[in-house]
C-alpha cells in the first residue's frame, strides 16, 4: 500500500511527535523570510499508551492528542507526524527517466517484493525521486522508504480520534536534519564544512544523526533513554514513576541522588554518545566530528554538555531550533526554551508546511 511518507503538496501542516512518554505539538507560521510559532504544547502519556515507540492504546493516545491540541489553541486541521527510523526500510533503487509519477507507483508496487523483506499487504510504502542517477545513465535515483502498516496507520488512526487528518508521515531522522537547518547559527563555521553529530536523548531511545554540509550521512538508534534514570530513582526511593518522573523535573531528592544516581546516569549517556560514535567512525572515513549537538528531553541535565566536552574533547551545544524565531503572543518564551531540545522532531515535522 502506498503512504504519504514524502508528500511534497504544499499545506498548512501542525507538526505532531508522538514519542514514548508525551505528544508534543508545533505550529508554524513565516512572517516575511522569518519563521514565527504560532502555538505549541506538550502533553504527557500514560505508561500503559506505548510500548517502547510503539502506539499500544490508540484511544489514550487520542485522548492526549485531543488535549494536547486544546493546550496549544491550534485551528489546525492537518499535520505530520514521523515514524522511528528503526522501524523504516529505506533503499535507493534505478527507475527510468520519462516514467510519470503514476507509472513509477506502478512499477513499484509490482517490483516491491524484491526490495522489502515483508509481505506487500502488512506495508505503507512511499518513493521520492532525488534525480538524476550518477551509477546509472538515462536513469534517476529514487529513493523507496517502507514500514510496517502498524506503525504508520497506528498514528494515522490516533490522530483521527484527535479530529487530525495526517497529510504526512515521515521519518523521525528526515525530521531532525529538517530542523537542524535552523541551528546554523548555533554551530561552528555557521555549520559549513562541518561534521556535526546530532544526539537526540529521548525517554527511551537515543539517536546520532551525524551531519554533513547539513546532510545526513549517518544514523544510529540504540534503546537507552531517561526512563531509565526515572526507574531508578523509582527503585532506589519507594517511589510511583509518575512521582519519581516529577521529581527528577522538580528536584526535592535526597542529597545522595546527585552522586549515586544522577552521576553515573550521566556517565552513561556519554558511553552510549561515544559508542555510537565510535561506530560511525569504524563505518566510514571519518576519524572525528568537528562539534555535538545535544537533543531530547536529557539534553538539558545539568552539566551534561560541559561533561561531554570533556570527555569526548570535542565542543557541544544543547539545540534550539526556535532560538531566531519570533513568537506568537499566545507562546509562553521561557516554557518553550525550557522544552526546545526535546521539540526538534517536532519542528522538523512542522517545517514540512513550507516544503
Amino acid at each position: 500500500m502506498l503512504a504519504n511518507l514524502f508528500s511534497t503538496k504544499k499545506t498548512s501542516l501542525v507538526g505532531i511527535d508522538i514519542s514514548s512518554t508525551a505528544c508534543k505539538l508545533i505550529e508554524l507560521g513565516k512572517v516575511g523570510s522569518r519563521y514565527r510559532v504560532e502555538s505549541y504544547a506538550v502533553e504527557p502519556l500514560p505508561q500503559e499508551a506505548m510500548a517502547d515507540r510503539d502506539i499500544r492504546d490508540p484511544e489514550v493516545v487520542g485522548e492526549a492528542l485531543k488535549r494536547v491540541i486544546s493546550r496549544s489553541g491550534t485551528n489546525m486541521k492537518h499535520a505530520a507526524v514521523a515514524v522511528a527510523g528503526s522501524s523504516v526500510i529505506t533503499k535507493t533503487i534505478q527507475m527510468d527517466k520519462g516514467l510519470s509519477e503514476d507509472d513509477m507507483e506502478n512499477q513499484i508496487e509490482v517490483e516491491a517484493d524484491q526490495y522489502i523483506p515483508y509481505p506487500l499487504e502488512e506495508v505503507a510504502l512511499d518513493f521520492q525521486v532525488l534525480g538524476e542517477s550518477e551509477k546509472v545513465p538515462d536513469k534517476v535515483d529514487v529513493l523507496l522508504a517502507a514500514s510496517r502498516s502498524e506503525n504508520v496507520y497506528g498514528r494515522v488512526d490516533a490522530l483521527e480520534l484527535a479530529g487530525l487528518t495526517a497529510k504526512v508521515v515521515d521519518v523521525e531522522s528526515y525530521a531532525i536534519e529538517r530542523s537542524f537547518r535552523l541551528l546554523a547559527s548555533q554551530l561552528p563555521d555557521q555549520g559549513e564544512g562541518q561534521i556535526i553529530a546530532v544526539a537526540d536523548i529521548g525517554a527511551t531511545n537515543t539517536s546520532l544523526s551525524v551531519m554533513e554540509d547539513f546532510n545526513t550521512i549517518y544514523t544510529r538508534e540504540q534503546t537507552f533513554g531517561g526512563s531509565q534514570l526515572t526507574e531508578e530513582i523509582q527503585r532506589r526511593y519507594g517511589l510511583s514513576y509518575e512521582e519519581a518522573g516529577m521529581a527528577k523535573k522538580q528536584g526535592g531528592l535526597p542529597d545522595d541522588y546527585e552522586p549515586e544516581v544522577l552521576e553515573p546516569f550521566k556517565e552513561a549517556i556519554i558511553q552510549q554518545v561515544s559508542r555510537s560514535l565510535q561506530f560511525f567512525y569504524g563505518s566510514s572515513q571519518y576519524g572525528e566530528v568537528d562539534h555535538i549537538v545535544l537533543a531530547g528531553g536529557c539534553s538539558i541535565i545539568d552539566g551534561l554538555e560541559e561533561m561531554i566536552e570533556e570527555r569526548l574533547g570535542t565542543t557541544a551545544s544543547i539545540a534550539n531550533p526556535f532560538a531566531d524565531m519570533s513568537l506568537s503572543s499566545k507562546v509562553n518564551a521561557q516554557a518553550l526554551s525550557s522544552d526546545a531540545p526535546s521539540l526538534v522532531i517536532c519542528c522538523g515535522l512542522a517545517l514540512r508546511s513550507f516544503d
